[in-house]
């Protein structure tokens, strides 16, 4: 499932009759029944069974062809299996997908097949890169049952050509608190499409954040609880969500923080309006006694930050302008008064405070935004070698990347106090600018590569509980919308977990693609945009209903959307950045 989508490929001759498919639960349905067909789809595929005297290969190549069934279910794979294979065979486990059809090849033991392509997801759904070569070879021993030939054991995963997957899956995320329970961190999953989101999305948020991410996300789900049956959605638009298990001790805080991720993850639902949880069979209590939770709650731990400014930010004469698209003026404080020789700003969430790199990109510098805040601009750092534009998150943390001679030097300013943090990956390589998302948790980074490529990475950050950053992981590549390689000249936020990347095609014509802070490829249903001009720069920001330009010397383009309204700006403006 890498940046092949949309590639001219043969269609994949075992998925010919599938299309949108609909689970009755989770990301595979583990039943004999047949379920119910979507009524978003009037498609239906019910593959081939097993055979009398199918050949081994045969019973393989209709096991793979099997998990292809719409409305997604197991129950026609299950017939290939013999019944202790049924009943060992847990494909929830994970999601494995490939990219051509494997040509199952019968060997002594029984049926082998290479996945050529192959990447898997976890059992929630998230994406975990390539699957590692030593398991794209798949063994299946065979044994007779009752005179014919099956498979005696088959590996825990479903396994899906990637354009089928594409059609029947879509990314969704899962919320989650940061270690601090200050803000809501989403984290991108594909789900099935269909009738039965709300189940499968519950069902990934009770298994919590992955292990690796402990100081980065955090969850007040209570673990060991399950979905008792499926969520059902009334006519009303209430979601009624049946647990089972030991949810031990609940607080009202606990509580209240409980559903703030319910509802951030199942407003992602449309039908969905309000909810309700019930513990074998309890309803939860609600603060100030409701009946239910709407899907709107939780509005304060909005990871693009509920008080963010929505005005743009700039720079013209070196001075500090604010405002919308077409009507940037200066702004009322020291850096707009006056030109203290600064190339580019980051401004914080509440538009109170501004860091400006000094035009030689040795030292930044931090001043209140208006003049009604105390006037004084200070210098924070000094020394630097070049200073990429500084970003800000939730916090009031201002990241920095020193563009220094032995390579990337990242840090951040915390309560005036200026500390390094080694990030792998990222710290020592040739950084062209970098990103910091508003909840604090990811650092995405351009790399130029020394024979002139470019990679995009991120690196998730760590926090104690007190809010203090302790690490980063080892930053991860991420894969950029479309097959063609071309050179990026900027990135911005276009939502909390995607990224506007913007290539030059020609002097005069560029190309804004996206990319997912979960590293998976952009599906065919995102939207790139080719644009004439010479865009230079883009401004984009995370929160919904913003807009993402394109700048120019003298205009700002609308990049997504219908309207691709141009504005003229003054071309004394040298820079136009959102909050953050």
């Amino acid at each position: 499932m890498r940046a092949r989508y949309g590639a001219v490929l043969l269609l994949l001759a075992l998925t010919t009759a599938a299309c949108v498919g609909v689970p009755d639960s989770g990301p595979v349905v583990q039943t004999r029944s047949q379920g119910d067909i979507s009524s978003d789809s009037g498609i239906y595929f019910d593959p081939r069974p097993p055979q009398d005297g199918d050949s081994r290969s045969d019973i393989v190549r209709g096991f793979i062809n099997a998990m292809t069934a719409t409305p997604i279910r197991t129950t026609r794979a299950r017939e290939f299996l013999t019944a202790d294979a049924d009943a060992a065979w847990d494909p929830q486990k994970r999601t494995i997908t490939y990219a051509l059809t494997p040509t199952p090849r019968e060997t002594a033991n029984g049926v082998s097949l290479t996945l050529t392509g192959a990447d898997v997801l976890d059992s929630r759904g998230a994406w975990q890169g390539a699957l590692p070569e030593d398991d794209r070879t798949i063994a299946f021993p065979m044994s007779m049952e009752d005179g014919q030939w099956r498979i005696d054991s088959a590996p825990d995963a479903l396994i899906l050509p990637e354009t089928w997957f594409e059609r029947n899956y879509r990314q969704k995320s899962l919320y989650f608190f940061d270690p601090t329970a200050s803000t809501l961190v989403p984290e991108p999953v594909y789900v099935p499409t269909g009738q039965a989101l709300a189940t499968t999305l519950t069902r990934g948020l009770l298994m919590g954040p992955a292990g690796r991410l402990e100081r980065v996300t955090q969850s007040f789900v209570p673990r060991g609880l399950k979905v008792s049956v499926g969520v059902a959605v009334s006519d009303d638009g209430i979601a009624d969500i049946p647990l089972i298990g030991d949810a031990g001790p609940l607080t009202s805080n606990a509580v209240s923080l409980m559903m703030a991720q319910f509802a951030w993850t199942l407003r992602q639902d449309p039908t969905i309006e309000a909810i309700r949880v019930s513990i074998d069979g309890a309803p939860v209590p609600l603060p100030g006694g409701a009946t239910s939770y709407r899907v709107d709650g939780g509005a304060e731990y909005d990871p693009a930050g509920l008080q963010a400014s929505p005005l743009l930010y700039g720079l013209q004469d070196g001075r500090l302008v604010s405002g919308t698209a077409n009507a940037l003026g200066p702004v009322d404080g020291p850096l707009g008064n006056d030109d203290y020789g600064v190339r580019s700003i980051g401004v914080n969430l509440e538009a109170s405070r501004v860091a400006a790199v000094a035009t030689s990109g040795t030292s930044l510098l931090t001043g209140p935004l208006t003049e009604g805040d105390d006037g004084r601009v200070d210098t924070v750092v000094s020394g630097a070698t070049d200073l990429l534009r500084p970003a800000w998150d939730l916090a009031d943390r201002i990241w920095l990347v020193d563009r220094a001679e032995g390579g990337a030097r990242v840090s951040y300013v915390e309560d005036d106090t200026v500390s390094s943090l080694r990030v792998p990956g990222i710290t020592g390589e040739r950084v062209r600018s970098f990103l910091v998302s508003r909840d604090g948790t990811r650092l995405v980074a351009l790399l130029r590569g020394r024979s002139g490529t470019y990679t995009l990475v991120v690196s998730r950050i760590e926090h104690g509980s007190a809010g203090r950053v302790v690490g980063a992981t080892r930053a991860e590549e991420l894969s950029v919308e479309g097959e063609i390689q071309l050179p990026i000249r900027a990135i911005a936020w276009r939502t909390p977990t995607s990224i506007a990347v913007l290539s030059p095609f020609t002097p005069s014509v560029a190309q804004v693609r996206l990319a997912s802070v979960d590293g998976s490829p952009v599906g065919s249903d995102s939207s790139s945009s080719t644009v004439e001009g010479r865009l230079r720069d883009i401004a984009g920001s995370p929160a919904a209903g913003e807009e993402t330009y394109g700048v120019t010397s003298n205009s700002l383009i609308v990049l997504f959307g219908a309207d691709r309204r141009i504005t003229p700006i003054d071309e004394s403006i040298t820079e136009v950045v959102y909050v953050g």
